[in-house]
């Protein structure tokens, strides 16, 4: 499905007129949904980090409407799978089809060819369709009949599961639940919350009007990977992940018996990737370890498989990337401008930097 395109705007230059876009995209998004504001911005941070999103919730927190209103702010393509258990992959990428006009056979592309693909309640499908997607969200393509169709860019999947059903119910495996940049739990909406819901949504639903475009998002893609990580920050990152895998080392030796299996080199990207994202929706061209501290639960409690006893005992994953949080110090950078100047001038000759 088509949404509108926004009109040729003019690419922002700068991180404060970035971030006052983004601002706006956000802000617009917010005009149908009540509440929920860490969600809508973590559905933001995907984008700009070129990852992909997991929401879960119980039915009818707006998980969906959500997603339908982000797509039509940031503009592009959108399409929304209904995932069940009767599904094949071919239902999902597409297949070859015989013509009988051309006397051979055709590529006919699947409904997930757009910019944004909604799978929505992504754990009904079975796992043959489920891994259908591996290639695609890894790679960012598809290969049909020896043949390989790139996705369009930007590209992102937002996946929306139920985590109280457990009929027809296919959970998803680590290795899918790997490929998603961020898993945001959506709660239920607080009490006034509730009542906005019900006065905005009672009369004519309000609408997102398109703010971005395609070619925008790119720009602002390439903005997010181009902010700064001190060392410091980087050395941060890499010694929360590694707290997952040996929590002994970090002064945690009753989480030992608690991790089964920690972080993955995919987390460490994830959470540089995101806090960048977040940094420039804030507005700064530098990376502060609040911003990990903001994503690192949705980077890695997904990622965390917990021992049976855990999971017996009814262990929160959350709650064991809470305590890493807690335990692993993080730094405390102090910046003045010459000295951020001076770091930018070197980071900037660094070979290979993107």
């Amino acid at each position: 499905m088509s949404t509108p395109q926004a009109p040729d705007s003019q690419l922002p230059t700068s991180v404060a007129d970035a971030a006052t876009l983004l601002g706006k995209a956000i802000s617009q998004v917010q005009r149908v949904i009540v509440g929920q504001e860490h969600m809508v911005q973590q559905l933001m941070v995907a984008l700009l980090a070129k990852g992909h999103c997991l929401l879960e919730g119980v039915p009818g927190v707006a998980k969906t409407l959500a997603v339908r209103s982000f797509a039509t702010v940031v503009g592009g393509d959108f399409a929304r799978v209904q995932f069940t258990p009767d599904l094949v992959p071919s239902d999902i990428v597409g297949t070859r089809i015989y013509s009988a006009k051309a006397e051979s056979f055709e590529i006919e592309l699947g409904p997930v060819f757009v910019n944004f693909v909604l799978a929505d309640e992504i754990n009904r499908a079975p796992a043959k369709v489920q891994s259908a997607m591996l290639e695609l969200m890894a790679e960012k393509q598809v290969s049909i009949a020896g043949r390989t169709y790139p996705a369009p860019k930007p590209f992102i999947v937002i996946a929306t599961q139920n985590p109280v059903e457990s009929e027809g119910v296919y959970p998803l495996p680590e290795a899918q639940r790997d490929r998603f940049l961020l898993k945001v739990d959506v709660p239920y909406p607080r009490g006034n919350e509730e009542l906005e819901i019900l006065r905005r949504m009672s009369v004519s639903p309000p609408e997102a009007d398109v703010v971005l475009n395609p070619a925008v998002v790119r720009h602002l893609q390439d903005m997010a990977s181009n902010v700064f990580v001190h060392n410091l920050v980087a050395e941060y990152i890499v010694r929360l992940v590694l707290a997952t895998r040996t929590p002994a080392d970090f002064n945690m030796p009753d989480l030992t018996s608690v991790i089964q299996i920690g972080c993955s080199p995919r987390a460490t990207l994830g959470l540089v990737a995101a806090s960048r994202a977040l940094a420039l929706i804030n507005g700064r061209d530098y990376v502060l370890p609040t911003d990990v501290q903001a994503v690192a639960r949705d980077v890695m409690a997904h990622r965390i498989v917990l021992g049976f006893d855990a999971v017996a005992d009814n262990v929160s994953v959350t709650d064991v990337v809470d305590r890493i949080l807690a335990m692993v110090p993080a730094p405390t950078p102090v910046w003045n401008d010459q000295q951020r100047q001076a770091s930018h001038q070197q980071h900037a000759h660094q070979p290979g930097h993107n």
